[in-house]
């Protein structure tokens, strides 16, 4: 077919890489409202975003090694579908489970996070099967809708809550959950691509040298997820609590503005940039210092700096990653591949439990009081401000470990 043809199939992918943003960004916004409403824990929020991620790890490395197993195609075509089914029961947890409503959040995470995992595995295929003048333009605005749509559902969702309160915070899930039914419906009137789902493993046979460089790359993009998920997912809920700023202002110039920064950062890459060890070296060395503000620093106005800052330096961390490995690891397979995604979303679901576990427990403790008396600061003001700062050690570790690859990378290559 001639390109003109997918017209509708590559907005059919952008929509639906569009709307994903909303399992990522709506539950964070919402953690402040269901804590209060409900109950609900740190440690159990946390949980939430942890069976976010490992559902998705687990949904890409099934279809990674299963893909000849799956009609690719009807995938696609229904995979919106699913989000929109975990956001229902998610909006209707209290309706569905009035004695636990947790266990409602929990299973539409679980729903919703397989869909993700099949957007992260499928979509980028779709869009490089289309015929295209611009490949890499296309992917690249692919990719950072993502961010903007983080911005979208922050603003709307923000003002939702503002003027018709949190309490009626499942009829704003239940208005997200309709949009992917748009995406799909599309994907059904669209022609799709053919895509080659076997996997090229073309140069790919591992050496001592390859494997530690591939270690290098994995660790990297590990503990980049770490940095930016870490944030991403409680920063809203840090301002509201650990600051004290009007949830409605925390929202849009915190978590939209970190969506806006992390979107425009991976648009200008695309088009003007180069030398990726050195912005990702800069990028963790960053964001560390932003994760040591946040955490050490009382000046408010400076910790909100922090916080939206971290969105701009943990921006390339996750592709720039992948980017590493393509220009010092050349001819890696799919399974290459599957692993880094693997360690991103380990990391994404580690990081935000962890923090989540220390603001509890140190929340609790004696320490947190005897501190919080002398700062003039709540108990769990500084449970939050302590989660900031141990968070701060994964971009630490990041920083460590890109100072060794640009080391090993330059004596790889004057060795050649």
């Amino acid at each position: 077919m001639e390109a003109k043809n997918f017209k509708r199939t590559k907005l059919a992918c952008y929509t639906a890489y569009f709307t994903m943003s909303s399992i990522f960004s709506l539950p964070p916004l919402l953690f402040a409202s269901l804590q209060d409403l409900y109950g609900i824990s740190y440690t159990l929020l946390g949980t939430l975003v942890l069976t976010n991620f490992c559902t998705q790890l687990t949904v890409d490395l099934i279809f990674t090694v299963f893909t000849k197993y799956f009609n690719v195609k009807k995938v696609v075509r229904v995979m919106p579908l699913i989000t929109s089914a975990g956001l229902f029961i998610y909006a209707l947890s209290p309706t569905l489970f009035p004695q636990n409503t947790y266990i409602g959040l929990l299973i539409g995470t679980v729903l919703f996070s397989v869909s993700a995992g099949l957007s992260e595995v499928l979509l980028s295929p779709v869009i490089a099967a289309i015929p295209s003048d611009n490949p890499q333009k296309d992917m690249s605005l692919l990719h950072s809708l993502y961010a903007f749509g983080v911005f979208t559902v922050v603003v709307v969702s923000t003002l939702f809550l503002r003027f018709f309160g949190s309490a009626n915070w499942m009829y704003l899930t239940i208005f997200w959950a309709v949009l992917p039914i748009i995406a799909s419906v599309m994907f059904m009137l669209s022609p799709m691509p053919d895509m080659d789902a076997s996997e090229n493993s073309e140069g790919a046979k591992g050496t001592g040298r390859r494997t530690l460089a591939l270690a290098i790359c994995v660790a990297a993009i590990f503990f980049g997820s770490c940095a930016e998920n870490s944030m991403s997912n409680w920063v809203s809920t840090f301002m509201e609590n650990a600051l004290q700023v009007d949830k409605t202002l925390g929202d849009i110039l915190g978590m939209a503005m970190f969506a806006i920064l992390l979107g425009i950062a991976r648009i200008s890459y695309a088009k003007f940039g180069k030398n990726i060890m050195r912005v990702l070296l800069c990028g963790m060395a960053g964001a560390t210092v932003c994760y040591l503000v946040a955490g050490l620093s009382t000046n408010v106005f400076l910790v909100f700096a922090a916080c939206i800052l971290t969105g701009l330096f943990t921006s390339m961390l996750w592709p720039g990653s992948l980017i590493m490995m393509e220009e010092n690891l050349p001819g890696l397979g799919v399974a290459a591949y599957a692993l880094m995604a693997s360690s991103g979303d380990l990391g994404a679901s580690v990081a935000p439990q962890l923090l989540g576990i220390i603001v509890d427990k140190v929340a609790a403790s004696g320490w947190a009081a005897e501190v919080g008396a002398s700062l003039n600061l709540a108990a769990e003001q500084v449970g939050l401000k302590t989660g900031m700062l141990v968070t701060g050690l994964f971009p630490l570790c990041g920083t460590a470990v890109l100072i060794f690859g640009m080391r090993y990378f330059k004596m790889q290559k004057n060795h050649k």
